[in-house]
């Protein structure tokens, strides 16, 4: 058994399947060698939220490791030791000469580029965003250089917001200036390209059997896992059943959002057809077993297009988000928008428990990885580019100290996507507009 070696690019096989498996400790010496000597692979995660943050109830009380929990992020209580909360960042670049504050702030979220203003799809140009940095420079290490989701359809075509183009308001990750990188919405095309590809030597003939047979993915590969189970220590046979119960559970989770879909998306409110609750929850498992079978180190997460005007009616309320974050001091509008940003501060909680759970030697998933939380505004009724809401989870694999909330008087968030990025290995010293040095104080 001790001289089994195992290629954390093994893939288990059956009926024109192929099937990733997660990292095992029998492929550890691989990984650490991928990376650097000792070190388990390192990850970026992006979770944006549409629309910015009612910040009375976001700001914590206190500051280093003497702060308390704010009424907002009471739903890190269970990871409060795994996020630095980073107040007072700006992202100026995100701000538009006249209107347009959401298409802008989106545009410019991870690249922070000023964008060019076009309303027409073939004319945009913002900058390289971080994430897509960060893939180029890990993408020899895995299958996909990186993976973009979001819960809202819609492509880049028309304008969005003050004559800006969608482009920018619904797309985050930008491969080159003038090319957004498009987001998956849908579960269902997610979970194949991850767990279900179709094997390049498969015939026709088990392609067509495999079609019509309509299983679970792990009825195909069943027996390729027996196999290789035999030949696995106990901790690595019962880590792989655990991964199996949950790519099973998920794939029943996608099949059942499978049959909440409409079928035709037009509607006078298309961005609350599906049931954001389940959608969101599927997404960030699906980043989570991506990383898991280091499948890609690189992901980002749209809660919600720039200016979202979702109905959160499953909270109570009954109008838009935009339309509430536009609040005009009213105190009902405050209430509404601290309901919206409790659950989204959820949500991410949920990803970085699921982060947490994930065992890597004597880590975890979160402690090896760095997830960014962030809107494109600070407050949506002011169209606020200053002392923007930042989260930063997780410990970069020991390249920052998380637990804490600091205060800065108004560096960029430009600094802080140039510690992010060193973190992973990539040599920069200056990013977007106006980042010029790493951000300090991310690590005691």
């Amino acid at each position: 058994m001790k001289d089994f070696k195992l290629s954390r690019r093994t893939l288990l096989r059956g009926l024109g399947t192929l099937m990733a498996l997660p990292v095992l400790e029998q492929m550890v010496p691989s990984v650490a060698r991928a990376a650097e000597p000792g070190a388990a692979p390192r990850r970026l995660a992006v979770f944006y939220v549409p629309c910015g943050i009612y910040m009375p109830n976001w700001t914590p009380r206190g500051t280093g490791r003497d702060w308390a929990l704010s009424p907002t992020l009471q739903p890190l209580a269970p990871v409060k030791d795994d996020v630095l909360v980073l107040s007072g960042l700006s992202h100026e670049p995100g701000r538009p000469d006249q209107f347009g504050h959401h298409a802008a702030g989106t545009g410019a979220f991870l690249s922070c580029v000023k964008i060019h203003k076009a309303s027409h799809e073939s004319d945009v140009r913002a900058g390289v965003s971080m994430d897509q940095i960060a893939a180029r420079a890990l993408r020899s290490h895995t299958r996909l250089p990186s993976l973009e989701l979001g819960n809202d359809g819609g492509d880049g075509t028309g304008s969005c917001d003050a004559n800006f183009s969608c482009a920018y308001a619904r797309n985050i990750a930008w491969a080159a200036p003038t090319s957004p990188v498009a987001k998956d919405t849908h579960p269902r095309s997610v979970f194949d390209r991850l767990f279900a590809g179709f094997d390049p030597d498969a015939t026709r003939a088990q392609l067509e059997k495999r079609k019509a047979y309509e299983q679970s993915i792990l009825d195909f590969v069943r027996e390729d896992a027996q196999a290789l189970k035999q030949k696995l220590g106990t901790r690595d046979r019962r880590k792989l059943d655990e991964y199996f119960t949950s790519v099973r559970e998920l794939e029943l989770r996608v099949e059942a959002l499978d049959q909440q879909a409409p079928t035709c998306s037009k509607g006078p409110r298309p961005e609350n057809t599906e049931d954001v609750r389940q959608k969101t929850k599927v997404m960030c498992d699906l980043m989570v077993l991506a990383f898991q079978c280091d499948l890609t180190r690189v992901a980002t997460f749209m809660l919600g297009n720039g200016r979202s005007d979702r109905v959160y009616d499953f909270l109570g309320l009954t109008s838009g988000h935009h339309t509430y974050s536009h609040h005009q001091h009213v105190p009902e509008n405050h209430a509404a928008l601290a309901k919206i940003d409790r659950w989204e501060v959820e949500q991410f909680s949920y990803l970085l428990q699921r982060m947490k759970s994930v065992q890597e030697g004597d880590a975890t998933l979160l402690d090896n990885s760095l997830v960014y939380f962030g809107s494109e505004v600070a407050d949506g009724n002011s169209h606020g580019h200053s002392d923007m809401p930042v989260l930063l989870a997780g410990r970069g694999g020991g390249t920052v100290t998380p637990g804490r909330h600091v205060r800065y008087g108004g560096k960029p968030v430009a600094n802080l996507f140039i510690s992010m990025l060193q973190s992973v290995g990539v040599n920069v010293n200056g990013f977007g507009d106006d980042g010029s040095a790493p951000l300090p104080n991310l690590k005691q």
